[in-house]
């Protein structure tokens, strides 16, 4: 029996069907956009996302009659969440962590409990990226949706509930509120009082790898799916992406090349909240049991995006008709060697450890012989020199990182895989299955029931690595000098943007 996982993402999702041995079997990729109502809005239309998702669903099971799926698990994009009706109904969009209501709560909330107390519990710090704020500004502001909506549910978990599951969240998601308990694995009492939360507007907790029903007769039917297959708790993207690439020992990394770019060490302890604030990080379960993750991240994926976009939208409307991958033809044109652009990736509120609202993108160097390609080379490198600014402040909290695992769109480039290398300095493995979410989805699915003993056994069966990018001399020497100019770009960037007073 095959096994699905899907990746509901933050601007596509996949659907992958895979064998027990891990052998893709289908797959299909939908792409939707964000909608921008308003400056500092970015949402969701959460019924062209589900579509997206069952038509995902639909092409990825088309083939695959002759090894029908048994079980589906689905990972997804972290805070956002999605108002949907006792009947499986969708309400309303689906705000993203990088929408700006809501920030008006948090003078109020960091006033009414202190940094380390809030680590303690639930292993973040406060922040406007989380659900939690987009919930108050829901309550506030659109209270009729907010009577109506039975539960805010994370992707994963919508999307396992409109399929016709129990209304429950995997312990990964449900920490993107703020308001979960990380040591009990419940949601906490105390948190809900400090926030004013309802937490009967959010689903029961489980652990990733729960069985929460099966899929319904209709959805079954809807989807071309057989009667019977079984739903299981899938976990924040970032988590099934470590699961699908192997990351589950102490010491591994999981590099995760999408939308957003990731590192998630994976460690076993939880370091005290006075080592890990300063730095921006948290403490998140793994989608495999007994383990933690912790997110270094900012935009990746997205950057490239907006240059597509920006740059080349005619000759992406072109690939679409022709069924080709646009950036294939886009990554060609950047030059072999580092040039002297240099780019700030701050094009949205940015990640760890500042989570910077108030900058912007910058483009240093930019001249009238400067090829778009030259760019685009630039823009890749900014993604990766915010990631190493955060790594070298990793050995702070007392988790290592031995080993980087990439998954995720931006691996299959090999030119980025060794812009990685030799930004970082450090070896990275490419999984023979980039698509790591999926797989990592998959995985939890078969480990739940019953067609693995363990999520270690799984990945020991269906995680195959492939190619290894180790640093080059040359361009870890010529990256040491840009890297070090890069440093002062926010600085003075800083000093532009915040004057200071007179």
């Amino acid at each position: 029996m095959s096994l699905m996982g899907i990746d509901v993402g933050t601007s596509g999702c996949k659907a992958a069907v895979f064998s027990a041995d891990g052998e893709l079997l289908g797959q299909a990729y939908r792409e939707y956009p964000i909608d921008r109502p308003a400056p500092g809005q970015a949402e969701l239309d959460a019924h062209r996302v589900w579509r997206d998702v069952q038509s995902a669903i639909r092409e990825a099971v088309s083939g695959t009659s002759s090894d029908p799926v048994s079980a589906i698990s689905v990972g997804s994009l972290g805070e956002a969440v999605v108002p949907v009706s006792a009947d499986r109904r969708i309400l309303g969009p689906s705000l993203l962590n990088a929408d700006a209501r809501g920030a008006t709560y948090l003078p109020a909330l960091s006033e009414g409990l202190d940094a380390r107390r809030l680590y303690e519990i639930n292993g973040n710090t406060l922040g406007n990226h989380y659900s939690l704020t987009k919930l108050l500004w829901t309550r506030e502001h659109q209270p009729a949706l907010y009577g109506e909506t039975f539960k805010f549910f994370h992707w994963g978990a919508c999307v396992s509930f409109l399929l016709g599951g129990e209304p429950l969240v995997d312990y990964c998601l449900a920490n993107r509120t703020l308001l979960f308990d990380l040591t009990r694995g419940a949601w906490s009492d105390e948190l809900a009082c400090w926030a004013g939360a309802d937490l009967e507007k959010l689903p029961a907790v489980v652990p990733p790898g729960t069985v929460t029903g099966t899929v319904s007769d209709a959805m079954a039917d809807a989807l071309g799916l057989p009667k019977g297959v079984q739903l299981v708790s899938g976990a924040h993207d970032q988590c099934v992406n470590a699961l699908g690439c192997g990351a589950i020992s102490e010491g591994q990394a999981m590099l995760g090349m999408g939308t957003v770019f990731c590192v998630a060490p994976v460690f076993s302890h939880r370091p005290a909240a006075h080592l890990m604030i300063p730095q921006g990080l948290n403490t998140e379960h793994h989608a495999a049991p007994g383990r933690h993750l912790c997110f270094i991240y900012n935009e990746g994926g997205a950057l490239l995006k907006w240059y597509r976009d920006t740059f080349a939208s005619e000759e992406h409307r072109v690939a679409q008709r022709e069924g080709r991958n646009v950036y294939e033809t886009l990554l060609k044109e950047i030059p072999d060697r580092p040039g002297d652009l240099l780019v700030l990736p701050h094009f949205s509120p940015t990640g760890p450890p500042e989570f910077i609202a108030d900058s912007s993108g910058l483009i240093l160097g930019l001249r009238l012989e400067t090829l778009r390609g030259e760019i685009l080379r630039a823009l890749m490198e900014g993604a990766v020199y915010y990631l190493r600014s955060c790594l070298e402040r990793l050995p702070e909290t007392g988790i290592r990182v031995d080993e980087f695992r990439a998954v995720g769109g931006g691996s299959h480039s090999d030119a980025w895989l060794q812009i990685c290398a030799d930004i970082f300095g450090r070896t990275l493995v490419r999984t023979a299955m980039p698509e790591g979410g999926a797989l990592g989805a998959a995985l939890l699915a078969g480990a739940a029931t019953g067609i693995y003993h363990s999520v270690e056994e799984a990945t020991a069966i269906a995680v195959q690595t492939g190619d290894r990018f180790e640093p080059n001399e040359n361009g870890v020497a010529l990256y040491r000098e840009r890297y070090a100019r890069y440093l002062t770009l926010w600085p003075q960037l800083r000093s532009i943007l915040r004057p200071p007073l007179p």
